[in-house]
């Protein structure tokens, strides 16, 4: 990455695989106290319109229904 590069970064780990997706380059993920931490390459401008469409896509509806049944197999007795 060049000294001038734009960065997008998000915490929203299906955000970031979205992005991946729909082919950004990711520059570095993280992790902390906080959270997760994903940076993106946002030279050419499209993470933010890619987050918009990520929004309006099913991709979150989806995401929510894996995690309510990843909670409901890991609560079966």
């Amino acid at each position: 990455m060049s000294s001038n590069s734009v960065l997008y970064v998000t915490s929203d780990i299906s955000l970031a695989s979205f992005l991946r997706l729909r082919g950004m380059k990711l520059v570095s993920a993280s992790k902390d106290r906080f959270g997760y931490k994903f940076a993106f390459d946002d030279s050419l401008g499209k993470c933010n319109s890619l987050a918009v469409d990520f929004l309006n896509s099913e991709f979150p509806a989806y995401d929510t229904h894996s995690k309510n049944i990843r909670l409901l197999v890991k609560n079966l007795k």
